[in-house]
């Protein structure tokens, strides 16, 4: 039987990914780093120092070390942090509400680190998320695509893998949910193929986050 959903943040409840993607490009041309707005998009779900990692792997053959992931993730938070404040998905409202309406725990399941993003979940969604309720990367060792921080997920929702589906927008965030052994529902609101999330492992891709509430009623009486 259901009992929790949940939810990535970036891409499902609030529209960051645009303002991400610039910022990480322009963080690592300051390093002299190339990189381009799509692979931000396919590394989607990563943690700043994972994505920083493979960079470094990429570009010097080597893990970067602990100063320069503080230097080079600061300089990405500062360009994010100038950009225009993200707007919430359009439907993410509805969508919590629709699982709160039916009884299921709401979790969050991200991999941003951006203090200030996770701050305004209680201004778009008040009531909704505590700290209790979150999984970010200050509370993982893994990120997506390994299964860690949806484990942990689902032991702060205190259910088990078939008791709980994802809501996720990206393949690593996919593949990470698939990895825990739990249904994933993937709502394409990103500039990458819908082939992506399927070969990623999702059980369904919604075209929107509006259609979830729906997808949500049917999945619940079919049960």
């Amino acid at each position: 039987m259901l009992k929790a959903v949940l939810f990535d943040m970036d891409g499902v409840l609030v529209d960051s990914m645009p303002g991400h993607a610039k910022a990480w490009v322009k963080a690592a041309h300051d390093v002299g780093f190339s990189l381009t707005e799509q692979e931000v998009y396919i590394n989607e779900g990563r943690t700043g120092d994972g994505t920083i990692n493979i960079l470094m792997q990429r570009e010097r053959g080597r893990d970067a070390t602990a100063d320069e992931v503080k230097e080079i993730y600061s300089i990405k938070s500062h360009y994010y942090n100038l950009e225009p404040e993200p707007p919430v998905i359009e439907g993410a409202a509805e969508m919590l509400r629709s699982v709160q309406e039916a009884g299921l725990k709401c979790i969050l399941v991200t991999g941003s680190g951006e203090k200030a993003q996770l701050a305004r979940l209680e201004k778009h969604f008040p009531g909704v998320f505590t700290r209790e309720t979150m999984v970010t990367s200050f509370d993982v060792c893994h990120c997506k695509p390994h299964p860690e921080p949806y484990l942990m997920g689902l032991r702060k929702a205190g259910v088990e893998a078939d008791e709980a589906i994802v809501v996720e927008n990206a393949p690593l965030g996919v593949q990470a949910a698939v990895a825990a052994g739990i249904f994933t529902v993937a709502v394409n609101t990103g500039p990458l193929p819908e082939s992506a999330l399927s070969e990623a492992g999702a059980g369904i891709i919604l075209p929107s986050v509006k259609a979830f509430p729906e997808f949500l009623n049917t999945f619940i009486h079919k049960q």
